[in-house]
């Protein structure tokens, strides 16, 4: 690692630094105005964004990337006044910071109160969805947080664009610049150095694939909040209605193929009446089923799956499919080659359902419905930073409440200890 790499990285935190402790003590109105201004910078500069985005989007087919990569990285209008309203969105919800956890009072008077706080500095390091610069920056900024991006060099154009326009916006609303920072290098040392900050970054929170996510797991000195792979899968019970069943499972699957909380295995009850109706209608919405033996016997169009397959994030229309004994053999399958990302089971049996919900160990867990619901807008959280699979802080879809943290406040009368 070169030291001007070193330096830059030194650079960034220190300003951030400065700029969270601005943040924290903000209004919560000047907040939202600024995220306000931000979504209208956004709108403004749409000429510019998607004259960058249309550079990365070529640089990325002459480089070969993959169509669910490309979809990953394009943006049109309305992709672009999506991203805007999520500004907006977040602007609008309730802030965090400073709200009162809990409250108690200790029998010499003492009252003991848990309230919420910034995280102080966040280092989001993420890859080729150029969305990911405006969310990062709307949820930490609305959290009272500092924030460094870090995005991919095929959405570096993308990237700078969305970044500059933000900052017009935050800035005019009499925030400072270096609330949101965006790594000015592209040199893959930057990745190690922001990994390697303990002390002056407070939280690592990574979004890609499968080898940026585990790097920075292995190599982070901070706290990570983060995913691995999203395996998801939908259960198909034996009392499932066979129509709403067709339409979640193809949902599921192909809405969008490319984003985590796509189902990636479809797991169908020995007893279901019609597995035929589930694989016919994957195939003929264009997906590729690998299938295990007693399937593959229903429909000749279906691939033999390998034992890979269960363990695979596709990210492509392609789904493995395989027949289970019940719900406990569902379980079983989902502990086994799962990510502990989302599962749904589809039944009309209220048992099932409860023993499925209370059985799985995922951050979520849906019944009747589709997997690709698995999104911190649809939860009402506003635009979400990603997905948490692990146990701590926070979990599921990690929005305003997720990059926040707390802190003891206790209220007294005079006493002391004896």
């Amino acid at each position: 690692m070169t030291d001007t790499i070193q330096q830059i990285v030194s650079d960034l935190t220190t300003r951030a630094r400065a700029a969270a402790r601005t943040i924290a003590a903000v209004s919560d109105d000047q907040k939202a105005q600024a995220l306000i201004a931000a979504a209208a910078a956004l709108r403004a500069a749409s000429t510019e964004i998607l004259g960058a985005n249309a550079k990365d989007m070529a640089a990325g087919a002459e480089h070969g990337l993959s169509a669910a990569m490309l979809d990953r990285l394009k943006l049109d209008p309305a992709r672009l006044e999506s991203i805007a309203a999520a500004v907006e969105q977040v602007a609008h919800l309730a802030d965090p910071v400073g709200q009162i956890i809990d409250r108690t009072e200790r029998p010499n008077g003492l009252v003991m109160e848990r309230v919420r706080v910034p995280v102080g500095v966040l280092a989001i390091i993420y890859e080729s969805r150029p969305n990911v610069t405006a969310d990062a920056a709307a949820l930490g900024l609305r959290a009272g947080n500092a924030v460094i991006l870090r995005g991919g060099s095929e959405a570096v154009h993308s990237n700078r664009a969305i970044h500059a326009a933000m900052i017009k916006g935050v800035v005019s609303a009499g925030l400072p610049a270096d609330a949101v920072q965006l790594v000015p290098t592209q040199d893959r040392a930057a990745v190690g150095a922001l990994l390697a900050a303990q002390g002056q970054i407070d939280m690592v929170i990574p979004r890609g694939g499968k080898s940026l996510v585990a790097r920075v797991q292995e190599e982070a000195r901070v706290p990570v909040l983060a995913h691995l792979d999203g395996i998801c899968h939908t259960y198909v019970h034996a009392k499932a209605d066979p129509a709403m069943a067709e339409a979640i499972v193809v949902n599921a699957k192909m809405r969008r193929t490319g984003i985590c909380g796509s189902t990636e295995t479809l797991l169908i009850d020995q007893d279901y009446p019609d597995p035929a109706g589930l694989i016919g209608a994957l195939i003929d919405a264009g997906c590729e089923v690998r299938a295990d033996d007693m399937l593959m016997e229903i429909d000749p169009r279906t691939i033999a799956a390998d034992e890979e397959d269960w363990g695979t994030e596709y990210l492509e229309p392609i789904v493995s499919a395989k027949m289970v004994s019940g719900v406990d053999d569902a379980i079983d399958h989902i502990a086994h080659y799962g990510s502990q990302h989302t599962e749904s089971i589809i039944t009309a049996d209220d048992a099932a359902a409860k023993a499925f919900l209370a059985g799985v160990d995922s951050a979520i867990v849906m019944h009747n419905a589709s997997t690709q619901f698995a999104d911190g807008g649809e939860f009402g959280l506003g635009a979400e930073i990603g997905i948490a699979t692990g146990r701590l802080h926070a979990r599921g879809p990690v929005a305003l409440e997720g990059l926040t943290t707390y802190k003891w406040l206790v209220h007294g009368n005079g006493q002391v200890r004896p």
